[in-house]
């Protein structure tokens, strides 16, 4: 179905929860926590969909999204160790895990548009207009998402200094 191998699906499968879980994580919090229950799962599923990319990959910029995102992620989540950078890490903890959900989601329509219907996709290849309008309103997104992230961390930061 959809041309998708065996070792497809595990792949497809099993980075597919952290989409819910991000948009959770957002819509909760306004930004993906890793030291939450859905951050812990969405960690494993991220994993999985990095690790997994590069035995599926079918071109070569694949191998980049996946090593790039598997780098964000491990980064993402390992930010918090570096105590020096005191309130600065929240915000590069921010930033690389919400470009870690934008470049899940960019393959993610890539591959959906261009199987989906089976045998009659919406997007006939790389330059299709509705594929290419798709990752346009992606990056729109992520812009978008990361400037209201930064400004949600800067009240609280603010608001807690006010606190003091």
């Amino acid at each position: 179905m959809f041309g998708i191998t065996p070792l497809g699906w595990v792949h497809t499968l099993g980075s597919l929860p952290a989409i819910p879980l991000a948009i959770y994580m957002f819509a909760r919090y306004g930004r993906i926590v890793p030291r939450s229950v859905p951050g812990i799962g969405y960690l494993v599923a991220m994993v999985i969909g990095s690790v997994t990319a590069f035995l599926v990959a079918r071109v070569p910029v694949s191998y980049v999204i996946g090593g790039l995102t598997l780098l964000l992620v491990l980064a993402g989540y390992g930010v918090h160790r570096l105590r020096r950078l005191g309130r600065a890490g929240v915000y590069l903890e921010t930033i690389l895990l919400s470009l870690s959900a934008f470049l899940l989601m960019v393959p993610t329509i890539t591959e959906t548009l261009t199987r989906v219907p089976d045998g009659h996709p919406l997007a006939t290849g790389p330059g299709s207009p509705i594929l290419l309008g798709a990752q346009g309103t992606l990056l729109v997104i992520l812009i978008a998402g990361l400037t209201a992230q930064i400004m949600h961390l800067r009240r609280q930061g603010a608001s807690k200094t006010v606190a003091a």
